[in-house]
């Protein structure tokens, strides 16, 4: 069994506050006795009191992550990522879920401005217009970091990929392999990675001299039955594309819902290439997809790393307002190649 706070100051014959402030990194220690501090705490297998530490110090020791859904591997997985920084700091995690609604979502931000959680990392809902929510918890002072789905004009760090790049090489290669009429699927108009994986799909075909037909830029819903329905009514219709860009891997799995219930054949009638979570869930499906995969675990870690920075160090700064760009990965797969 370890030593508690006052058993360890005894041992180092130095006052609790001192050696509270040493394991706390504080700049009014010395760097030498900060070394003694810690190498000793370690020997004795001192055992911090994180109740009473957040007690006294008026902190939850806990980082809220809001996302839009919990059935997707893309944001567990970024969840992943953050908990691998924050637990080994010992703060830990509340995950809430918005379920894609922009009401529920200022619910769970009010309900945190009031001291349920100390930072909240954030990837907005798909139905987001009005960000005073935000721009409130971000006047207030509250660390507040974005990733994926971002509010670019609120002042703090955001996390994103390379999505007009992911996105115009990923129509380039569908234009490589043939493909005259691309259609472009997405889930929400309004949203940041949306506006910049469309700038990209919208460039590539203008660059390659191929018509941009609005017809075949959809907006699909949550509802997965619709969108299996919409999707093979464009593909039995009069329009129907021979290529797709999707800005989100579930309507490329209705899509490949979709194509069961026709005669055509992915790659022969219809190549696709989309953004996806989960490369292990795309090599598995037949034919396998062409992917542009997200590190998510990745921004996950580094969203981690920001955060325990700001709320472990003494005056540290407020995050800084930059958007950092963590690239993604194409991966060529059966879906646009055949063979």
């Amino acid at each position: 069994m370890g030593v508690n706070l006052k058993e360890l100051a005894a041992e180092l014959k130095l006052s609790p506050s001192t050696v509270s402030r040493a394991l706390n990194d504080s700049y009014e220690i010395s760097e030498a006795t900060k070394q003694k501090v810690v190498l000793l705490a370690k020997e004795l297998d001192y055992q911090p009191n994180p109740f009473a530490r957040s007690l006294r110090e008026n902190k939850s020791k806990t980082i809220a992550v809001v996302i839009p859904e919990r059935i997707n591997s893309y944001f567990a997985k970024v969840v992943d990522g953050i908990e691998e920084i924050t637990q080994a700091h010992g703060y830990h995690l509340l995950v809430y879920c918005t379920q894609e609604d922009v009401e529920r979502e200022k619910k769970i931000v009010n309900l945190l401005m009031n001291g349920r959680a100390d930072a909240i990392v954030i990837s907005v809902s798909c139905q987001l217009s009005d960000n005073s929510h935000l721009n409130l918890l971000h006047e207030r002072g509250f660390p507040l970091v974005f990733f994926d789905r971002i509010c670019a004009e609120i002042p703090t760090t955001k996390y994103i990929t390379n999505n007009y790049e992911s996105a115009f090489d990923g129509t380039k290669h569908l234009i490589q392999q043939g493909c005259k009429k691309i259609a472009f699927f997405m889930l929400s108009k309004e949203l940041s990675i949306t506006k910049e994986r469309y700038r990209g799909y919208k460039d590539a075909l203008e660059q390659a001299g191929l018509e941009i037909d609005l017809n075949l830029n959809l907006t699909f819903s949550q509802n997965e039955e619709q969108n299996i329905e919409g999707i093979k009514e464009l593909l039995v219709s009069n329009n129907r594309p021979d290529g797709i860009l999707s800005s989100i891997s579930k309507l490329a799995l209705a899509t490949y819902q979709a194509v069961k219930q026709t005669n055509l054949s992915i790659p022969r009638d219809l190549k696709i290439i989309s953004f996806f979570a989960d490369p292990s869930i795309a090599s598995l499906l037949n034919p396998s997809l062409s992917t542009i995969t997200t590190p998510t675990y990745k921004i996950g870690e580094e969203c981690g790393k920001l955060l325990i920075q700001k709320l472990t160090k003494p005056r540290q700064p407020d995050l800084p307002d930059q958007t950092l760009v963590i690239p993604s990965q194409i991966t060529i797969r059966s879906s646009t190649i055949e063979i």
